[in-house]
């Protein structure tokens, strides 16, 4: 079994761990502006949300399960049961609020969307992050050190949900489709 295969699954594709903070909007966008394009990409979408995240997309969980084979999760599991969802292969944070931002940068994995980030900043898994937050907390003194953490440990910051994709494809073209994206070489 390789490393991004639950138990008992076949790998259907390449897995991108999809993690969603509560920014104003998500409820909008999130299903049909980046969960259905990424999964049509052929990545296998393994999803994790925030607490409240989840309560704003309770209208949209159907419709974002129908984009993955796998649960989609916003709680942690009981340490007797099995992992849900395989170690992703890429990681893709939209939208990432000041809050989950800081606490990523700091290594904070007080809830299950949380460590799941802060586990793949980790291993130094692919990771594009799409900030979205308010010019006053931009504007917080500690708020650049933080991205200064998460660019350091390679994590790539997209401006818009159409750019998560473009990011996606720049730092982990290999995973979605089985290329070498400098040279365009198979395997």
């Amino acid at each position: 079994m390789t490393a991004g295969q639950v138990a008992g699954t076949a790998a259907a594709g390449p897995v991108l761990g999809l993690v969603a903070s509560a920014a104003g909007g998500v409820e909008r966008w999130l299903v049909d502006g980046l969960a259905r394009p990424l999964a049509e990409r052929g990545w296998r979408l393994a999803v994790t949300l925030t607490p409240t995240v989840a309560r704003w997309l309770e209208p949209q969980a159907a419709a974002l399960a129908a984009t993955t084979d796998l649960p989609v999760r916003s709680t942690s599991r009981l340490p007797t049961e099995p992992k849900p969802h395989p170690v992703p292969d890429a990681v893709v944070f939209a939208p990432a609020t000041a809050n989950s931002l800081a606490k990523l940068a700091l290594g904070i994995g007080d809830n299950q969307a949380l460590t799941v980030l802060c586990e793949a900043l980790g291993r130094r898994t692919p990771m594009v992050v799409l900030p979205q937050l308010s010019d006053d907390q931009a504007a917080h003194p500690a708020f650049t050190g933080h991205l200064a953490v998460l660019r350091s440990a390679g994590a790539v910051l997209a401006t818009d949900p159409g750019s998560v994709l473009r990011e996606l494809d720049g730092v982990a073209p290999f995973a979605a489709f089985g290329e070498n994206g400098r040279n365009g070489a198979r395997g």
